[in-house]
């Protein structure tokens, strides 16, 4: 449909309390085949946000080409609240490259391994306490 997009993300916290948000660790964001065929006539975003303090970050993850350079999106083009935090961390591919992203206050780059580490299956989910016992692989950290 015309003026469409497609938007990996939408979070939604109303509350700078609440321990959620959405963290995609090491994997991979590419155009599924039937997309992969019409990708030029739509644009893709990591995420936008549903609510005032919406939370996602995306590390260490291989972004292709169909990835938009501004990588984040309004909602109904309304502009987005300071209070949310969107943060990229060593990501790789075409999509990757953060210097035409959005220039938000809520928006990182971030830099350093500490802060991404919050972000992380041990950190953010408290994996290290739960899973084992699913017999799921997993990484904890970075």
């Amino acid at each position: 449909m015309n003026g469409q997009a497609n938007v990996v993300t939408a979070q939604s916290r109303s509350s700078s309390n609440e321990a959620t948000g959405i963290s995609i660790h090491n994997s991979v964001v590419a155009a599924a085949s039937d997309l992969a065929l019409v990708q030029g006539s739509f644009k893709t975003y990591l995420g936008r946000p549903w609510r005032e303090y919406s939370r996602t970050v995306v590390m260490k993850t291989k972004l292709e080409d169909l990835i938009d350079p501004a990588g984040w999106l309004e909602w109904n083009g309304s502009s987005p609240p300071s209070t949310l935090y969107y943060g990229e961390f060593m990501n790789t591919g075409t999509g990757a490259d953060t210097s035409r992203r959005v220039n938000w206050s809520g928006y990182h780059v971030i830099n350093n391994s500490s802060e991404a580490e919050k972000f992380t299956v041990g950190s953010f989910l408290s994996g290290d306490s739960w899973i084992p016992s699913t017999d799921v692989p997993y990484t904890s950290g970075l």
